[in-house]
């Protein structure tokens, strides 16, 4: 099978196809003029709590505010020996108030009239791994269906784990030596370092953190054993991928 990855960029919108034996598979499309938030990471600061809906109204600089409702609120952890005592609460009067101020992940765009949704589950994805800064253990991508590969990845990965939060591992990560693997572990970890420290200087509705370009996003998720050639039409795009895309092996 030949597969080839085709990135278009005009200055109005930058378009990637996947290709395979000839046969287009897969177009995404990013316009110039809306390039979304998905994905962004923000100061947020908790404009209006509404205990009716269990949801709270966040300030995140956009036009409108944010949604967050009371199931997209990670809690304090606790240890065991309290876990009975202190039950996960699903009130969200317990645990946000108007004008506190918390990091906030857009789980979706602002559509029509509706602000983006949000949640403060932060996930940060690399070529082979998704960290969840507030999760726990391993996860292995249900793609990989061999079990012994799958062992394989959540040895590696609960081996080389340090410190706090989980680990999901992609589809890509099949096959993916130990040395890859762990390379990956090392960047998320820096790079929610830098990303925790950065919301703790931000002003509230500040952008803390936003993911990579359509291009550099596809490529980091779909470049494998598998891709033949990329394909790539702007000089600018081609040299930005190469120097900065963020997880890419």
């Amino acid at each position: 099978m030949s597969e080839e990855i085709l990135i278009n960029v005009t200055p109005t919108e930058t378009r990637v196809a996947v290709v395979e034996n000839g046969m287009l598979q897969e177009v995404s499309l990013e316009r110039n003029s809306y390039l979304g938030y998905l994905g962004n990471i923000y100061k947020g600061i908790v404009s209006r709590v509404l205990p009716g809906m269990q949801a709270a109204f966040i300030d995140i600089g956009l036009e409108r505010t944010a949604f967050l409702h009371v199931s997209d609120i990670a809690q304090p952890e606790i240890d065991g020996d309290t876990a009975a005592a202190l039950p996960r609460t699903e009130n969200i009067r317990d645990l946000v108030n108007e004008g506190d101020d918390l990091p906030v992940q857009v789980l979706k765009d602002p559509l029509g009239t509706k602000g983006a949704r949000l949640t403060t589950f932060i996930t940060l994805p690399s070529r082979y791994l998704v960290y969840m800064p507030k999760g726990h253990g391993t996860g292995v991508s249900s793609r990989i269906e061999d079990e012994t590969e799958r062992n394989r990845l959540r040895e590696v990965v609960s081996l080389g784990h340090v410190g706090t939060g989980g680990y999901i591992v992609r589809t890509a990560a099949e096959g993916a030596p130990l040395e890859a693997l762990r390379a990956d572990m090392l960047f998320l970890q820096r790079l929610w370092e830098v990303v925790r420290q950065k919301a703790l200087r931000a002003t509230a509705g500040e952008l803390v953190h936003e993911d990579l370009p359509l291009h550099q996003r596809i490529l980091r998720d779909l470049l494998g054993h598998g891709v033949d050639r990329v394909l790539v039409d702007a000089p600018t795009a081609f040299f930005g991928s190469r120097s900065g895309a963020g997880g890419i092996s």
